[in-house]
């Protein structure tokens, strides 16, 4: 005779059921990290121990060098070259140029309704939504010494901007190009900022940036941070400026990407390139934990503040 089911057997049943089909809806999606994020990741670590080349004996037999590469890089004049103009570029064009011309759009177009904001809006994005290597070959055009827009537009014949300037250039490019996400970012943390407490520190006599610094930035500072976090990640590990200049002249605006091709590719050094990779790898964890940090830091501070006020009356 059959055992009637119980109430107890049927719920772990369903729960079986329900933790299988979530196990199969997420598989496909961890065959693909594994296969295009594990898998590389794993292989690039290994080429980093190797002394694997593209052409020559080391490209049949690579050997096991251990941390060499590792070493020889961090060794390397050029690399800590690199990695000093790689940090310039984020703080100039990120940190400071996106950041703060996002946010400074955001401000002003926040109580502008009509056509002058759209326009403001559809120039902004365009640059953000064209090809990376279209708007670099469209800058390239704008700052060519000899035929350049910009040096017919300011009667300075012969000019070169990208040969005096390099790493200006690509910083000014940087910050014209990738402005839009913080703005958008930045405009919407703005709706959240209720008006009346911005008329009521207006009305206490608080200037701008008092008002900036005790009323808006309190409640959105988590929006900076999501910010300043993956802007500074996309543009530490930018190519973009090879199309403009290539890393030079004479190296002067070869970031840790470009780096990375010259060695890898230009040199044939895919073992050495590899190590790179797997450093520029561990700068980007050690900013985004920085970043985390100080985001779990403001959010312990702000459940502090609510706790120390008590329940409302």
């Amino acid at each position: 005779m059959a055992r009637p089911t119980s109430a107890g057997d049927a719920g772990g049943d369903a729960a079986g059921l329900g933790r299988g089909r979530a196990v199969a809806f997420v598989l496909p999606a961890l065959a693909l990290v594994g296969v295009f994020l594990v898998f590389p990741a794993l292989w690039t670590i290994y080429l980093g121990l190797t002394d694997y080349r593209l052409t020559g004996l080391a490209a049949a037999e690579p050997r096991v060098v251990g941390l060499d590469n590792y070493t020889g890089a961090l060794a390397d004049p050029e690399f800590l070259r690199s990695l000093w103009l790689t940090l310039g570029y984020v703080g100039g064009s990120a940190i400071v140029g996106q950041a703060g011309l996002g946010f400074t759009l955001a401000w002003i177009l926040r109580t502008r309704r009509g056509r002058l904001r759209g326009l403001v809006e559809g120039v902004v994005l365009l640059s953000w939504i064209l090809p990376s290597t279209v708007v670099g070959f469209l800058w390239f055009a704008l700052l060519d010494r000899d035929d350049g827009t910009l040096n017919a537009l300011l009667g300075t014949p012969g000019l070169g901007w990208l040969l005096d300037h390099p790493l200006l250039s690509i910083i000014v490019f940087n910050v014209w190009r990738g402005t839009a996400f913080s703005m958008m970012l930045y405009a919407a943390a703005l709706e959240n900022v209720p008006p009346s407490h911005l008329e009521t520190a207006r009305l206490a006599g608080a200037s701008v940036p008092q008002q900036l610094r005790d009323v808006v930035f309190p409640l959105i500072r988590r929006h900076v941070l999501t910010n300043l976090l993956l802007i500074s990640l996309w543009t530490f590990n930018d190519f973009t400026p090879f199309v403009l200049t290539g890393g030079g002249p004479e190296g002067r605006s070869e970031i840790l990407p470009i780096y990375v091709y010259d060695v890898a590719l230009r040199g044939g050094e895919l073992g050495a390139g590899a190590a790179v990779s797997f450093l520029i790898l561990l700068i980007n964890l050690v900013i985004a934990l920085a970043y985390l940090r100080l985001l779990r830091g403001r959010r312990r501070e702000a459940v502090h503040d609510a706790a120390a006020k008590g329940p409302p009356a």
